[in-house]
């Protein structure tokens, strides 16, 4: 069912099928660029099992590993090798095992404070770009893969906080976070998350109903307000669903 402009609802039956949902997605999109490609990876749990996936031989011999780079939309301001990392629980489960290191771009959380981490991305990110103006006829990624958090949260943008509403900047420090972990955050903004050709959201769960409930109603949150130049996904499974609301 499509919700409003660019925005498709798919349902499935669980995680394992969201899983495989994404999964496919992903490498369709990638088939579909001959060149260098570019995917923003997602924090926070909803993507583990879509990296374990990925890892199994069905998947990963179908990512051509030499073109392919990896990003992440946001980071929490902890140590590389701290279980709370975004990007390590993907190094751990997928791209260290296969991708070349030059080709994975984690946030460095070594730097003093989020606000340093956060410039120093942002010049990587236009040094890949090739330009620190991002041309909508140009999309910075592929795929941008995001989760939604309980209060509408959408990589490290909160609702209400500053950094929703950043249109120069491509990367903010987020001193600190509004649901746990309550730890200081660097986050992509809107208009680099947007900058793609396909954003896939993932929400499984009966602990996601209610977010979806309002997500899905139309209410201005950051999750609402984060659209892909060409498709916006949201990928559901069965527990997440609100009541009378079907999707594809």
């Amino acid at each position: 069912m499509a919700v409003s402009d660019n925005r498709r609802v798919i349902a499935v039956a669980d995680p394992a099928a969201l899983a495989k949902a994404a999964a496919e997605r992903l490498l369709t999109m990638i088939a579909a660029n001959a060149g260098r490609v570019a995917i923003c990876l997602a924090g926070g749990s909803s993507p583990k099992q879509l990296y374990q996936l990925l890892a199994t031989e069905a998947y990963r011999t179908r990512i051509p590993w030499d073109r392919v780079h990896w990003f992440i939309g946001d980071e929490r301001f902890v140590p590389a090798g701290d279980p709370l990392n975004n990007m390590g629980v993907a190094r751990r489960t997928l791209l260290d095992r296969f991708a070349p290191e030059a080709n994975i771009h984690p946030i460095a959380t070594d730097t003093s404070d989020p606000d340093q981490a956060a410039r120093r991305y942002e010049r990587e990110l236009q040094s890949f770009y090739g330009t620190d103006v991002l041309d909508p006829a140009k999309p910075l990624f592929d795929t941008v893969l995001l989760g939604v958090g309980p209060d509408g949260h959408t990589a490290s943008l909160f609702p209400g906080y500053p950094a929703i509403e950043e249109t120069g900047r491509w990367v903010v420090g987020v001193p600190k976070a509004h649901v746990e972990p309550f730890v200081p955050r660097v986050t992509l903004t809107l208009p680099a998350l947007d900058s793609c050709h396909e954003m896939l959201f993932e929400a499984a769960g009966s602990e996601k109903r209610a977010i979806l409930t309002r997500l899905l109603a139309g209410e201005n949150l950051p999750a609402n307000r984060a659209r892909a130049m060409g498709e916006t996904v949201w990928l559901v499974d069965r527990a997440a669903l609100p009541e009378n609301f079907r999707g594809e």
